[in-house]
């Protein structure tokens, strides 16, 4: 196996992750499995935290009526529910981890203080940031962008249900073209949804790589950070 090539990472999960094949709801064979290659990135001495999606639960206004903010808040606390499902699945393990919370809500998770997350990370610990950013209007993947800023991490890794960025959605489009590498500002002028444009410019920014790859299949989390995924690289680079 080869050596890792960040000290510190980012990991985006989106909510469906956590539903397996179902689609709804949590599998808790595949939070298992997951687990299962954040500890071996813990035991290659990587310092991990950790943003989950709530899609697997709540998919926000989408046919409800409801106002933006009441549905936002209610996709919010649902990550709170996939980051303590997580935590459940590495700690069945062994792993040490905390979750913090943007919204306060101390009885179940710690609040979100950065020096304390840094602190936790430098001992080992996974830490699962939940609530997103605490705001309406704010992706997770904005939230995980912000994180990652906050904590310095090294770069996101950005699983998805494809194996990399395309040109055109490979599930409708089987012509679709997969890049390798692209940069920021390819991503925001392709318009390529890989995420938000409010996180992928704190990206940029801030010069956080992503590395974009296929969550299916063994080890490929592991594969990402050693540099052997066959996923797409976003980073501030000309190819």
């Amino acid at each position: 196996m080869n050596e890792p090539k960040y000290k510190r990472v980012m990991l985006k999960l989106s909510g469906e992750s956590l539903a397996g094949t179902s689609g709804y709801g949590i599998d808790f064979n595949v939070a298992k499995r997951i687990a299962e290659e954040i500890k071996d990135l813990i035991d290659m001495g990587v310092e991990v935290g950790a943003v989950i999606g709530a899609g697997n639960i709540w998919r926000g206004r989408e046919g409800s009526g409801m106002d933006r903010v009441t549905a936002d808040n209610m996709g919010m606390l649902a990550t709170c529910i996939n980051a303590l499902a997580l935590q459940n699945s590495l700690e069945d393990l062994g792993i040490e981890t905390r979750v913090q919370s943007a919204i306060e809500m101390r009885e179940i998770a710690e609040p979100f203080i950065r020096r304390r997350a840094v602190r936790h990370l430098e001992k080992g610990r996974v830490v699962i940031f939940a609530a997103g950013s605490g705001n309406p209007y704010f992706t997770t993947d904005t939230a995980a962008a912000l994180r990652a800023a906050e904590i310095d991490a090294e770069c996101i890794l950005l699983a998805k249900k494809v194996d990399g960025v395309y040109d055109m959605d490979p599930n409708i489009h089987p012509e679709a073209i997969k890049y390798d590498k692209l940069t920021y500002r390819q991503v925001i002028e392709q318009d390529l949804k890989v995420m938000d444009i409010t996180a992928i410019t704190l990206c940029k920014d801030n010069d956080i790589p992503i590395i974009v790859f296929g969550l299916d299949g063994e080890g490929n989390i592991v594969k990402a950070i050693t540099g052997e995924s066959n996923g797409t690289i976003i980073d501030g680079n000309d190819i």
